[in-house]
C-alpha cells in the first residue's frame, strides 16, 4: 500500500470515528435555511430576474451548450455600484444553471465583523443554525450537509464563502460528461447503445427499460453508453438488471 492509500485510510478512520464520538452529520436543507444578512439577499435557487431585482446592473449572458451561466459584481472595486449596499464585500460570484443559482460565492474585505476562518466559521454555523461540524480542506474549512455544501477560505487577507446546490452540482458534472463522450463518440466513432440517467437517484435505464417512464424531464441525463453513465457516477437501475 503506497503512502498515499495510507493517508486515505487513515482520514477516513478518523472521520468514522469523529461520528462515533458524537459528532453531529449537517442534516440541514436549502429549503429551511435562513435568510440572513451575512447572505445579502442572495440565495441559491434564485432566478435571473430575481438576482437583476437585487443588483439591476448586473449583466447575465446567455447560458452555455449544458446551461451554465457565470456573472459576478465587484461592489469594493466597481465605482457604479453602491458600497453602502454591499458593506465589507469585494466580489460576489454567481453561477446559474437552467436559469437558477447553484452556486454562490463571496469574498469579503479584511474589515468584515468575522475575520479569521474560524471566526467565520463559528459565525455562519451559528447564523445558518447548522452544527459546527466542519472539516479541514487545504487553507480553509467545509461541510457538506442534505443537499448543500459551504466552503470557507482566506482570499486577499479576508474570508470568502461558497455555497452549492449539490444537485445541481452533480447534474452539471453530467451534463459535462456527456458533452465529452459525445465529442468522442463523433471523433471515435458509433457509441453502443445509449441510456438515460436519473440525476436524482444517480442510477440509469436503457432506453427500452419501463421504469424511465417514471424519471421526471428535468432530471434525465443522456449518456451514449453504460459505460459513461457508471463513469460519471451511476449505477443501472435495478428493475432494467
Amino acid at each position: 500500500m503506497n503512502k498515499r492509500k495510507i493517508c486515505q485510510a487513515f482520514a477516513l478512520v478518523l472521520t468514522v470515528c469523529g461520528f462515533a464520538f458524537g459528532q453531529e452529520p449537517c442534516s440541514a436543507k436549502l429549503a429551511n435555511l435562513p435568510q440572513v444578512p451575512e447572505l445579502f439577499g442572495f440565495h441559491l435557487g434564485m432566478t435571473a430576474d430575481q438576482v437583476k431585482a437585487r443588483v439591476p446592473k448586473v449583466a447575465i449572458p446567455k447560458a452555455d451548450s449544458v446551461g451554465l451561466t457565470k456573472t459576478s459584481i465587484s461592489p469594493g472595486f466597481d465605482p457604479k455600484m453602491d458600497n453602502a449596499t454591499f458593506p465589507d464585500v469585494r466580489t460576489v460570484s454567481l453561477d446559474f444553471l437552467d436559469g437558477h443559482v447553484m452556486q454562490l460565492w463571496i469574498g469579503f474585505d479584511h474589515t468584515f465583523k468575522w475575520k479569521t476562518v474560524e471566526e467565520f466559521v463559528k459565525g455562519i454555523s451559528q447564523a445558518l443554525s447548522i452544527p459546527d461540524t466542519w472539516t479541514t480542506k487545504g487553507r480553509g474549512q467545509q461541510i457538506q450537509c442534505a443537499d448543500f455544501s459551504l466552503l470557507v477560505t482566506a482570499i486577499g487577507g479576508g474570508p470568502s464563502l461558497r455555497i452549492v446546490d449539490s444537485a445541481a452540482d452533480n447534474l452539471l458534472a453530467a451534463r459535462r460528461q456527456a458533452k465529452a463522450d459525445a465529442a468522442e463518440v463523433a471523433e471515435n466513432g458509433t457509441p453502443d447503445e445509449s441510456v438515460v440517467g436519473d440525476s436524482k437517484t444517480r442510477t440509469y435505464y436503457p432506453a427500452d427499460c419501463q421504469g424511465l417512464n417514471g424519471v421526471a424531464e428535468n432530471a434525465r441525463v443522456k449518456f451514449d453508453t453504460p459505460a459513461a453513465a457508471e463513469k460519471a457516477g451511476y449505477k443501472r437501475a435495478k428493475d432494467c438488471q
